[in-house]
């Protein structure tokens, strides 16, 4: 099969949107599929794969409470109508197809039958909601929906109208297997280890709630190591932290993909304190995977990638006094987050790209067989029904 892949964002920037099309491609490849991927790029001189073309420069926009990288304009439409025309895909497989950038464009453009996905859950988005006359024209090409939790499709409904089938977001989980090698970061029960992965300097990740916690944290076990790993201004941040909570923390600024594999094996409990924007919860798949007890805030989405088991434990979101206390009594109850760990290391199969990239294929092969018919059509099939029906919460 040809299937063609649009990204919105900056291939070359680390993001879940790239991290999702980046494996779903290489999966594919690896199966025998011709896969080709359009993204803009924000450095003219990246070392991209060889399945990638660029469309052309990112420029920074604030979005969702982050800043996406997005590329528009009549230079970027030729270079979508051209990779188009010389693609020759069997399906388009569109990711955030409404984002103002090539997504968007390669909507307005192709004659291919289209799948999307959507990514984002914003459900008060003033933007979307205004510009939904002029894109509802558009969305009518699109002969799948994903979303890729309950949150996004939410966002599909209120601003799009109609539907989506879920199917979230996948992960290789046999690279992040825990593998009891030590690291620098491996902890000991006098100095147990947190981690933290996500952009330091954006409000929404919540790390400024877990620096917060950290003083009770260590009254009570002193030695306590927090390491955080992700791009952002550190000196800013460190600059404002209380003496000990600097001390004890270690930035590691932006990792490779070794270490973060590495840094969520090693860690003796996982912390997501993120406070809103986010429609799923890759890195608490990732450090489930990993064997990495989670803590996270008590998001929709996060809550929904523990499952009602649940595989991991919450707090309320921004609740400083509980995400501390949670805190110290896991670190104090290594049988506990043994049973976290195992809970996640099963959870986390369910994400697996074997069975996420196997429902992908599953609508790529109804939408080709159904191209001639309505939008919805394929979508009703009993037939794709059955073979897309995910686990509900709790079920792995």
């Amino acid at each position: 099969m040809r299937i063609g892949l649009v990204c919105p964002y900056a291939f070359d920037v680390p993001g879940g949107v790239q991290f999702h099309i980046r494996d779903l491609a290489e999966y594919f490849i690896a199966r025998g599929h011709e896969v080709g991927v359009l993204a803009p790029v924000d450095d003219l001189d990246a070392d991209l794969p060889a399945y990638v073309t660029s469309c052309g420069r990112a420029v920074p926009v604030r979005y969702n409470g982050s800043v996406a990288r997005l590329t528009f304009g009549p230079v970027t439409s030729s270079r979508v109508s051209r990779w188009l025309e010389e693609g020759g895909f069997d399906v388009l497989h569109l990711h955030e197809p409404v984002t103002p950038s090539a997504s968007l464009m390669a909507l307005w453009a192709s004659t291919e039958p289209v799948v999307a996905t959507f990514h984002t859950s914003n459900i008060r988005s003033r933007a979307m909601h205004a510009a939904n006359p002029l894109l509802r024209p558009s969305t009518e090409k699109i002969r799948a929906r994903i979303a890729v939790s309950e949150e996004a499709r939410g966002t599909v409904r209120r601003h799009l109208g109609g539907d989506a089938y879920i199917i979230p977001n996948g992960v290789d989980t046999r690279r992040f297997a825990p593998d009891g090698a030590v690291t620098r970061w491996s902890g000991t029960p006098e100095r147990p280890v947190l981690a933290f992965l996500g952009r330091i300097d954006e409000p929404r990740k919540g790390l400024q709630v877990l620096l917060a916690a950290m003083p009770t944290i260590l009254d009570a076990i002193p030695a306590t190591r927090l390491v955080v790993a992700g791009p952002g201004e550190v000196a800013e941040i460190a600059s404002r932290l209380d003496p000990r909570v600097r001390s004890a923390t270690e930035f590691l600024g932006a990792v490779s993909e070794e270490d973060k594999v590495a840094l969520l094996r090693s860690a003796d409990l996982y912390v997501a304190p993120h406070t809103g924007g986010e429609s799923f919860g890759i890195v608490l798949v990732e450090a489930m995977a990993a064997g990495a007890p989670v803590l996270s805030s008590d998001l929709e989405a996060f809550v929904a990638v523990l499952g009602d088991s649940p595989s991991g434990r919450t707090f309320p979101v921004g609740d400083i006094g509980s995400l501390a206390g949670t805190v110290l009594e896991l670190l104090r109850d290594p049988a506990e987050r043994e049973r976290l760990s195992a809970l996640g290391l099963r959870r986390a199969r369910s994400f697996d790209w074997d069975v996420v990239a196997g429902r992908v294929m599953a609508v790529y092969e109804t939408v080709i067989e159904g191209a001639d018919n309505s939008p919805v059509e394929p979508m009703l099939r009993a037939g794709l029904l059955s073979r897309l029906r995910w686990p509900m919460r709790g079920e792995v």
